[in-house]
């Protein structure tokens, strides 16, 4: 095989060019979701599960969904803090996960890409 940038003959089974660095193939457990919009949605709309909609996890995403609603539905009886508690503190988890790099789609994959 060739390094199609510097034409340097390279191992089969590479993923850079040992000449010039360049990469060869991407890797195949990379997500094509965006790393950015995945932090934005968490952070920003974290407790509707919004990041988990868009990465694909909807049974998750529908477990923040309904924790939120029945905040809200039992908040005057100061249940719903508790409710509330639980979503907030697992955005803020996902919130660093996706920032990191670590969190993965529905297929496994690891969402690395800015």
């Amino acid at each position: 095989m060739f390094c199609p940038k510097c034409g340097k003959e390279v191992p089969d089974g590479s993923s850079f060019c040992p000449g010039c660095s360049a990469r060869l193939r991407e890797p195949a457990d990379v997500s094509s979701k965006s790393r950015l919009a995945t932090a934005l949605f968490a952070f920003f709309l974290g407790s509707f599960g919004a990041h988990r909609f868009y990465i694909g996890k909807t049974g998750s995403a529908v477990a923040m969904l309904v924790l939120t609603i029945l905040g809200w539905a039992t908040v005057w009886f100061f249940v719903g803090i508790a409710f509330f508690v639980a979503v907030g503190i697992w955005s803020l988890i996902d919130f660093i996960f996706a920032v990191a790099g670590s969190m993965r789609d529905s297929q496994g994959k690891l969402i690395s890409n800015w």
